[in-house]
């Protein structure tokens, strides 16, 4: 294994987790890019999976109990619903490991638009499941994606904001720093 490049993958996606605690409007975060971004250049898959979680639970830390620490009352170890993120973030790596298996802006603009639509479907699904103001059945469910529906924008906006900034930024220090590169 490439240390450096571990190393220098491993904080990409951990600046990316902490640009949480900057005042952003809901739902511009960088859950899917990190997500794509981990799938795209670990070679050695479970960093994949591993690195991008780990980053978020660092940064949920953060956010719940720094930014929103009078929401919660003390201190949180995990947000209400959790699961339903961490799953998004799961799925989203296994998407981005079959769609990113070249790395150019088609298939990083294709991988971060299917990140936006992952991290919708599972998260409001989630949300209908465990919230009792929706009705078990397919109504309450709509209700449930109709509801999330004026934060997707944001979702799509930032993941397409941080894939850019992510891929664009180790594309470039891939050129500059031989080391970064995959040994063939």
């Amino acid at each position: 294994m490439n240390k450096k490049r571990f190393i220098v993958l491993s904080g990409f996606i951990l600046i990316a987790a902490l640009s949480r605690i900057i005042p952003h409007p809901y739902n511009f975060a960088p859950m899917g890019a990190m997500s794509l971004f981990g799938a795209a250049y670990f070679a050695d898959k479970k960093f994949s999976f591993l690195v991008p979680l780990a980053a978020f639970f660092i940064s949920d830390l953060l956010v719940n109990n720094l930014l929103y620490a009078n929401f919660y009352g003390g201190f949180t170890l995990f947000t209400p619903g959790f699961y339903w993120m961490y799953g998004s973030i799961a799925l989203i790596v296994l998407a981005g490991v079959f769609i990113l298996k070249k790395i150019n802006v088609k298939t990083v603009v294709a991988g971060s638009l299917s990140a936006s639509f992952i991290f919708f479907l599972v998260t409001n699904f989630g949300s209908w499941i465990g919230n009792p103001m929706y009705p078990m059945g397919i109504e309450g469910l709509l209700m449930s994606y109709t509801a999330g529906i004026p934060f997707f924008h944001y979702t799509v906006i930032g993941d397409l904001f941080y894939s850019g900034v992510m891929f664009g930024a180790f594309e470039y220090a891939k050129q500059k720093t031989p080391a970064l590169q995959i040994a063939k």
